[in-house]
């Protein structure tokens, strides 16, 4: 005869009904050598704490909570102070083969930082430091869980900044910039954060604390720092970075374009990447963005395709390629709308991304950015456009879209797609989101495109890495197995 489960205690974890299942005894014993790590004033169970860390930025579990539905929660949140007490937490873990989910401002829009196993939550706002800005090599290193906002303040003091400036600066940590790969609104000069950092100190999931060479640009041997760069916490946890830095600019001139179809403005944005003009920034907004959010934020009433173009740096030289720029705007016809729309447009850029104007609930809504090879940005586009709306016209979906991001090879695509009234059950509104998330990225893979350019692929995208990577995934999944064996670093994320 089976022998009926034991009831679990009233007070009991959380985690209940999965692998990684706590009664209430292992419960408190763990607890009592994770105090050891970080002090028992640095470790929380509280029930309104847990929820506020089972939540990040994503849509899904935004609506989940709306609709009354209970996330799963972390069953402890620790605060480690530096590298040694994240080795001791990620130690103690292993032993009991619980999961870990490194947690940095919690801005991700993918569910990359959502406790989905329970486990820990490793808040890691505690180091914060800078620990040295180097002058002579315009560099900067500083720990991992600095606000993006604090740090280049500090920067800005000596004149100096890390060109990194995502709409998430306010809240986001450098090593929230580094492990998605992310991108920031001047990157079509500066890079991605992926471009600035040099160094790295990273927790292996065993404990281990490693740094990478000083230097990225070697020969000796392959550089494993991008092993880290994108692996969202599942290969390990960065706790120091060293940061290219560069001067503030003597001047930044904007202006605005205007152009009657998409078509002519991708180009112009081209030529002006492969003729190396050193543009600051190229903000394209295809014309349904142009007549809804340019309206709505800047208040321009216009018809086409509006783009913003910047130039920064030594007066002199900025005012040259901003000149040349202009030819290349004449010549392809575009309406130069002046200094006060593009100015306007910096001082307002994060405007569209706040409230009140920004997306959400009750809408159900996703950001679909990818990036592609500038042979393929208009197949992609008009791709994804036709896959969201015409599988979704039965819901009044809209989609919306920007190019922000450009390459010498090619540009990033930031679109957007806005249903008003979505189902009012969770799970059919939660399956008809991940249903136009699977058109719009089949549309980008099969296109030219890519799953995701700086958003990061966390939960939400995580079912179409083997897409992209084919015959290669079963690699990552060697180096995930042979690094993390027990598979506790941020299970369920990336593809793992």
């Amino acid at each position: 005869m089976a022998i009926p489960p034991q009831k679990s205690p009233k007070k009991a974890s959380l985690n209940q009904k999965n692998r990684y299942s706590l009664d209430q005894f292992q419960f408190e014993m763990i607890r009592s050598e994770l105090e050891e790590v970080v002090g028992k004033q640095h470790i929380s169970t509280d029930a309104p704490e847990k929820l506020v860390y089972s939540n990040d930025w994503s849509w899904m579990p935004q609506m989940w909570l709306d609709r009354g539905q209970p996330l799963r929660t972390p069953d402890f949140i620790l605060h480690p102070a530096n590298p040694k007490e994240v080795s001791g937490i990620i130690k103690i873990a292993n032993t009991y083969k619980i999961p870990v989910i490194p947690w940095g401002g919690g801005s991700g829009t993918q569910g990359g930082a959502l406790s989905i196993f329970g486990g820990i939550v490793m808040d890691l706002k505690r180091m914060n430091r800078i620990l040295e800005i180097d002058e002579t090599s315009l560099t900067v290193t500083a720990e991992a869980g600095i606000n993006g906002s604090e740090l280049e303040m500090r920067l800005n003091e000596r004149g100096l900044t890390l060109p990194h400036y995502p709409a998430s600066a306010n809240c986001a940590t450098l090593g929230g910039y580094l492990a998605p790969r992310g991108t920031g609104t001047i990157s079509t000069k500066y890079g991605k954060s992926e471009d600035m950092v040099l160094s790295m100190e990273v927790v292996l999931p065993d404990g281990t604390i490693i740094t990478t060479p000083d230097v990225p640009d070697h020969a000796s041997g392959p550089d494993f720092m991008g092993l880290f760069l994108g692996s969202e916490g599942v290969f390990g946890t960065i706790t120091k970075a060293s940061m290219q830095v560069d001067y503030l600019p003597e001047t930044r001139l904007f202006r605005a374009l205007l152009f009657k179809d998409l078509s002519s403005a991708i180009e112009v944005g081209r030529k002006l990447m492969v003729h190396r003009l050193d543009p600051t920034v190229i903000r394209l907004y295809d014309h349904a963005s142009t007549v809804s959010r340019v309206k709505t934020i800047l208040g321009y009433e216009l018809e086409g395709a509006y783009m913003v173009v910047g130039f920064d740096g030594d007066r002199d030289i900025a005012a040259l390629q901003e000149k040349k720029a202009m030819k290349i705007f004449d010549e392809a016809g575009a309406r130069d709308l002046g200094r006060e729309p593009g100015e306007k447009w910096w001082n307002h850029r994060y405007d569209f991304y706040y409230p009140p104007i920004n997306l959400k609930l009750p809408w159900m809504y996703g950001t679909a950015d990818t990036v592609m090879r500038f042979k393929d940005v208009e197949r992609v586009y008009y791709a994804q456009k036709k896959a969201v709306e015409e599988q979704y016209a039965d819901h009044n979906v809209k989609y919306i879209g920007h190019f922000s991001h450009w390459f010498h090879w090619g540009a990033a695509m930031y679109t957007r797609f806005i249903i008003e009234t979505p189902p009012d059950d969770a799970v059919e509104a939660l399956r008809l989101h991940n249903r136009v998330w699977n058109s719009a990225i089949t549309a980008s893979l099969e296109n030219g495109g890519t799953i995701n350019e700086h958003h990061g692929v966390g939960l939400k995208l995580g079912r179409f890495m083997r897409r992209q990577y084919k015959e290669a995934f079963p690699l990552l999944q060697d180096i995930k197995h042979v690094i993390d064996p027990n598979g506790i670093m941020n299970p369920g994320k990336v593809g793992f």
